[in-house]
Order: structure tokens, then sequence, then C-alpha cells
């Protein structure tokens, strides 16, 4: 049986023991149905074998070759992955489409005895319904955007809002990445396919009837590119900005980038991208500043003359109700108390 699926959350729901996902770990690497497991029944290379097969020699032979690859994947993970199953496992399979691949090997569990289901259209048919909630409606919430500029703990107080029951979207950690130049992650990004999955699905666990709190950020976060309904919403959006001075601000980027502090080859490299915008002594000044381990000195310089104008002038396009939280310092009580008022701000 092959169910058809009307909604994101909708898997979830059903409660199948586990989800595998047979496409080629490729396929699944650039983005799955959450959750899921990657069972290929095809590798990469011989996804690539059969394709070439069909295209230069014949269909038949493709699905002769074809058949005898499932058949050896799906013994040897028969042998591994789910030699531990129980009689009353209950797996829900899917390939791209839900066609030869997630058929064949769901014919296969299924003559074991497993209660196997398939997803009508595979892959694709989830993926339409992820674009469709994110490029074919508009964003479900109000929203309420938190502002400031680089180093006012924006993503910290995010955090402390979602443990107080706050709606929060931390679009940061969705795209996996902390939005500056400087903000590249260990493990790098998700996929932009990956990306619109996460935020489809964070997106469908919203409470329309409320408000919801997030970080401002460009149209891109690193280089996963924001929806248009979700960019108009946050354009359109309240602000709520932390004021901070310049000092307090670098010594908690200090901390918040201690793998870009810890790290000189990349430091350094990442200051050499920002030539085309700055002049060569002050580019030389601030590798001197990361060479002498300066870092709070060198965080100061990078918000004063290259964060702090461009967030300024993005801010002057944007001017939507804002409302200013001043603090000093952005200690744990300061963050505490700042998470306590912009609570109270969203209601």
């Amino acid at each position: 049986m092959a169910l058809t699926l009307t909604s994101l959350p909708q898997i979830a729901a059903f409660g199948f023991d586990d989800i595998i996902d047979v496409r080629s770990p490729a396929e699944y690497a650039e983005d799955h149905i959450p959750g899921a497991i990657n069972l290929p029944v095809l590798n990469n290379a011989e996804r690539a074998e059969v394709g070439l097969i069909y295209k230069q020699d014949s269909p038949f032979r493709a699905r002769k070759v074809g058949a005898a690859l499932v058949a050896a994947n799906a013994a040897r993970h028969l042998q591994g992955a789910l030699a531990d199953r129980p009689g009353g496992w209950q797996p829900l399979v899917y390939c791209w489409r839900g066609g030869q691949r997630s058929g064949s090997f769901a014919q296969i569990l299924s003559q074991i005895g497993w209660r196997v289901e398939l997803v009508a259209g595979g892959y694709k048919a989830y993926r339409s319904l992820v674009v469709e909630a994110l490029y074919g409606r508009d964003f479900p919430c109000t929203v309420v955007l938190l502002d400031g500029n680089t180093g006012s703990a924006k993503t910290d107080i995010l955090h402390r809002l979602a443990a107080r029951g706050v709606q929060v979207l931390d679009l940061e950690g969705l795209a996996h990445h902390r939005g500056s130049l400087f903000g590249a992650m260990p493990g790098g990004q998700p996929s932009q396919k990956a990306f619109e999955t996460a935020l489809a699905g964070a997106m469908a666990a919203l409470d329309p009837a409320r408000m919801v709190v997030v970080e401002a950020e460009s149209s891109k976060v690193g280089n996963c590119r924001l929806p248009p309904g979700l960019w108009k919403a946050m354009a359109a959006a309240r602000r709520l900005e932390v004021v901070v001075p310049v000092g307090a601000r670098a010594r908690y980027l200090v901390t918040a980038y201690a793998d870009m502090v810890e790290d000189p080859v990349r430091l350094s490299s990442v200051i050499d991208l920002l030539r085309p915008s700055h002049s060569a002594p002050q580019i030389a000044a601030w590798q001197a500043m990361a060479a002498a381990r300066a870092f709070e000195d060198l965080a100061a310089g990078l918000m004063a003359q290259h964060y702090d104008p461009r967030y300024n002038r993005h801010r002057a396009r944007l001017e939507h109700g804002v409302e200013a939280f001043e603090v000093e310092d952005l200690g744990e009580a300061a963050l505490e108390g700042l998470a306590d008022r912009v609570e109270r701000a969203v209601g």
C-alpha cells in the first residue's frame, strides 16, 4: 500500500518504526524526509552505471543489472542494519518517485512478513509539500524581529526565549551558520533543499495565532536563502533592538566565536575576504591584531569599521516600530534580564 502525503507533519503522526530512504547516498545527503535512515539499494556509482546502461544500451539490460544490484544490497541491509528488527516491525519506505527502487525493496521486506508501506510519489511528493509551504503561501505568523548589531547576543537571547515558552524560529540553527562572514560552523551548512525541509518543518509546528520571534537576518544565512514569504514578513515586522556598547559586544564575541579565534589560519583567511571592502592598511592592521591574539580589539575594530555601518544602512530601509532594549554588559544576569524584558514585550 502507498500512503499519499497531504501535510508535512503527517509522516511523524503515522508512527512507523523506521522511515527508510533507499535512494543513493548522494541523493540522501542533499535532502531527505526528516528522521529517515539511508539504506540505499543502489549506491552512487551503481545508480550512475544503471542509468548509463539504460540510456546507451537498453532499458531491459538496465533493469536486469539493477535488479541484481538491488537484491545484493537488500541482502546486505538485512544482514546488517536490519538484522535486529523484530517480527512486528513496521517500516515506511520511499525512493525518488515511489517507483522501482522502493517497490523492489518493500517487496523483499514484505516477503519476510514485515508490514511495509510506501510513500506515494516518493521524496518528490514530500518535496512538493515543502515547496508549497515555503513558496506557495504567506508566512503563517505575525513576526517580531529580534535585532541588534553584531555581538549583541541575539541568538543567545532567542534560545532563552524558547526555554521560556516563547514561540521562536531559529534561522541560524536551521542553517547551521551564525550569519556573518565569520559565522561558519563545524560540519558546514545543509544544502538549500535540506535547509528548506528543516525550515518548512519548523514553520509547520508554529501556532499561527501566536507571534513568533525571529532573529534579524539578511535574505541569506550563510549560503542558505530565505523564501520570499518569510523575508517579506521579516521586512515588515516590528523590531526589538538590543543596544549594547562596543566593548561589551567585543568581549562577548571572543567567547561566542571561540572556534574561530582558536584557529589562526582560518581567522586570517576570513579577514582576507574583507579586502574588496577595505584598504590594504586596514586589513594589515586587523591581521596584526589577530596574530597578536588581541581578539577584543580585533572584534571591536571589525564592528566599528565593517559590521555596524552595514547593519545601520540595512536598518534604515526597515524602519518599523523599533523598540530599544539597552544594556551595559552581556553577562549571565544581563542576558536573563534581557530575555525577561523581550518576553514581556512580545506578550
